[in-house]
């Protein structure tokens, strides 16, 4: 692993365990927050992070590199099916958790300020792949320190999210999008 990606990782393990030790001193009742259901609705924080996902995936769609569809053929059932489930989760849950939409001024701010700056960055790494040559190796490479920047910062972005909203469902959806989707780009670089 690359001494940046090493730091990035570490960076990020440091920030959430830094946000959860001050969100669970200042927060009260934060372990009954996560037995609550939902409160549902349409969440606008919902919609624009799913547009900020699907919009570059689209795009993408359209300007696929070479050599994508051959390697798509011999990805992992399990993950595969993991990957599709996490997505039909994830957008599901992030459109309707109107929690998503409660800003107070609290340490738990953090967790959303955190999810964007990961889907800006999601956009960034998005540019970059479409202002490049569009091989393979384009679209697995590392941004900013994270590897697999494809996969892994939305990823994160969905879990923060999860946690900023006491949503154990988003979490855990989050988890399993990550296992397979992850795992896939994963797959699909080891074979470059």
């Amino acid at each position: 692993m690359k001494k940046s990606s090493i730091i990035a990782l570490g960076t990020m393990t440091a920030l959430f365990i830094g946000l959860a030790i001050w969100s669970l001193i200042s927060c009260e009742n934060i372990l009954k927050s996560y037995g609550q259901l939902p409160k549902w609705g349409i969440s606008a924080v919902g919609i624009v992070f799913l547009l900020m996902l699907f919009i570059p995936n689209i795009i993408w769609s359209q300007n696929q590199p070479e050599g994508y569809e051959e390697s798509a053929k011999r990805e992992n059932k399990t993950l595969l099916t993991l990957e599709r489930a996490g997505e039909g989760m994830v957008s599901t849950l992030v459109l309707i958790d109107r929690r998503l939409d409660k800003f107070s001024l609290s340490p738990r701010v953090g967790y959303i300020a955190l999810a964007l700056i990961l889907m800006i960055l999601y956009e960034l790494y998005w540019l970059g792949y479409f202002r490049s040559s569009r091989t393979l190796a384009d679209m697995y490479s590392d941004y900013c320190g994270f590897p697999l920047a494809g996969a892994s910062l939305p990823v994160f972005a969905v879990f923060f999210l999860g946690v900023y909203a006491c949503n154990v469902f988003l979490i855990a959806a989050s988890i399993i999008l990550g296992i397979g989707h992850i795992g896939i780009h994963l797959m699909h670089k080891k074979e470059l």
